[in-house]
């Protein structure tokens, strides 16, 4: 089959489901789906019809990043442009993040997210059948909105069936199949790019996708923000265009600042313009009368210290994928293949660690339990500063990389919980964007302060900052660079223990889990006066 009979067969089955999706809403109840509305797993349900688009997500993003080199050489391109593949998925959700929580909590968040997922899939079999490297990336452009509706309204569609004794459970069950998405990402796209090419990492989103589209319709009941009887809010448009530029700008200053140089004028300029639309969309934030992100949340003293640590923690650790794979590759001299297996076992710990400390959360609080994941993250820093070398032992690099990420997922499911614990129902979507948001920053933060950190240490040793040709000055410039870089990252994680222990412990909760009915209505989340 040609690749233009492979683009309208691709588009033709999305089209053909976004059809049937009235269809399909209106005969759920015949179908049954009415009566696992009604079931006491109901919330499993909802939670395994989102997991399946939360794991396809993941597993496209990793799967891409290793179809890249044969992208590259199919277009005849380079690197830098390649990259915009990623960069521009990455730019996409970022900049649409929080507008799309938002959307989910005004519409409906099965609404948004089943719309977002029909983006997702036209716009993967537009990437697959794209004649050239322009109509590529504008489709995985086009392919970042459709996942920032779905990142926007997955996790809060799952946290607004869970009650509040379980809320810890459902985000650390979430968190796991994050983690399970990274492991299987990389593995299924070499396998398809070996045995069916490139674009089949595409292609493949399709007929998953709208199995998915179908579940979602079918399982998840049609929820409204609004109370009943209430008139549904207006959409902040202003809010959402200066936060968006607020946060293109910031991403695109930190993530060139290297290479551009971060006194030169186009980086001095985007971070003045980008101070600029942050300081509007604040004051424009503070007097709508329906803003997008309501900043009087961080009153609470969950919202604001979970938000501060959470930016801390992920700053503070993300730098590690980045980093590790030069010293595995270029110090340590291990094949790709390799250091791919050698990433497994870290993973896994986040696959297994994840839930457990959401469970621990509901049972005992939220404050030992992010402290003491940040300060094993902290302590996995300054032990590879003072123990990672050029002849360091594959166990101990192994070892250390798992108490990273088991620190990493005592913290991120805790602290998630401690934030939604305090705001109302009607929000959960525009927060629980605000946490992925907060991720998706810190990453880029992470990445450009280690990297300046490394080069700007080479470059004080007389070393030119390339690992191309290792040489014995080369290496031990770098992991002069690294160990630096370590315990700054170290510092950084050990500030966010130091917020994190001024949290409160836990705010009561429901004791009950709310009825299918109920998730459909405007609730207010208990405990919201705990924290004013």
């Amino acid at each position: 089959m040609t690749v233009t009979g492979l683009l309208i067969l691709s588009i033709g089955i999305a089209l053909v489901a976004y059809a049937i999706l009235p269809w399909v809403s209106y005969r759920a109840k015949a179908l049954g789906s009415q009566t696992v509305r009604q079931s006491v797993n109901y919330k499993w349900w909802v939670f395994g019809s989102i997991a399946i688009g939360t794991f396809l997500s993941v597993v496209d993003h990793g799967s891409v990043l290793v179809a890249l080199p044969e992208i590259e050489a199919h277009f005849n391109s380079d690197l830098p442009t390649v990259q915009w593949l990623v960069v521009g998925y990455a730019l996409a959700i970022s900049v649409l993040l929080l507008p799309m929580g938002r959307l989910g909590d005004i519409l409906g968040r099965k609404t948004v997210y089943v719309s977002g997922f029909i983006i997702f899939v036209v716009a993967a079999a537009l990437a697959g059948a794209s004649p050239n490297l322009e109509i590529l990336i504008a489709s995985k452009v086009l392919q970042g909105v459709g996942s920032a509706m779905v990142q926007g309204n997955g996790m809060a569609t799952i946290v607004s069936v869970f009650p509040g004794t379980e809320r810890g459970k459902g985000l650390g069950y979430h968190l796991s199949v994050v983690a399970s998405g990274a492991i299987a990402g990389p593995a299924l796209g070499g396998f398809l790019v070996s045995g069916l090419g490139w674009r089949w990492v595409f292609f493949v989103n399709v007929p998953v996708g709208v199995l998915t589209i179908i579940a979602t319709m079918l399982i998840i009941a049609n929820d409204r923000a609004a109370a009943e009887g209430s008139q549904r809010p207006a959409f902040d448009w202003w809010g959402a265009i200066l936060s968006g530029f607020a946060l293109l700008l910031f991403l695109l200053v930190v993530g060139n600042g290297e290479q551009v140089g971060w006194s030169s004028g186009w980086i001095t300029s985007g971070a003045v313009l980008a101070a600029i639309c942050f300081g509007a969309f604040i004051w424009w934030e503070l007097r709508t009368p329906s803003p997008m992100l309501d900043l009087r949340l961080f009153r609470r003293k969950l919202v604001a210290i979970g938000a501060a640590s959470g930016w801390l923690s992920f700053v503070g650790t993300s730098s590690t994928r980045f980093l590790m794979p030069f010293y595995l590759q270029r110090v340590l001299e291990l094949e790709p293949r390799d250091v791919g297996l050698l990433m497994i076992p870290p993973a896994l710990t986040m696959v297994v660690v994840g839930p457990l400390g959401g469970r621990l959360s509901d049972r005992f609080g939220w404050r030992w339990l992010t402290t003491g994941g940040l300060a094993l993250s902290a302590f996995s820093w300054f032990a590879f500063a003072a123990g990672l070398g050029v002849d360091s032992n594959l166990v101990f690099v192994v070892t250390i990389l798992m108490l990273q990420m088991a620190g990493t997922g005592f913290f991120n499911s805790p602290n998630n919980s401690s934030m939604l614990s305090v705001v109302d129902r009607t929000s959960y979507g525009v927060v629980s964007s605000l946490t992925q948001l907060i991720r998706n920053s810190a990453n880029v933060t992470s990445i450009a302060v280690a990297t300046t950190v490394v080069v700007v240490t080479m470059g004080s040793m007389g070393v030119e900052p390339s690992l191309d040709a290792v040489s014995p000055m080369v290496a031990d410039a770098f992991l002069s660079g690294l160990h630096r870089s370590f315990l700054l990252m170290g510092g950084i994680l050990l500030v966010g223990v130091l917020i994190s222990v001024l949290r409160d412990n836990r705010a009561p909760v429901r004791a009950a889990a709310p009825s299918p009915r109920q998730t459909q209505r405007a609730e207010p989340a208990a405990g919201t006066s705990s924290d004013d």
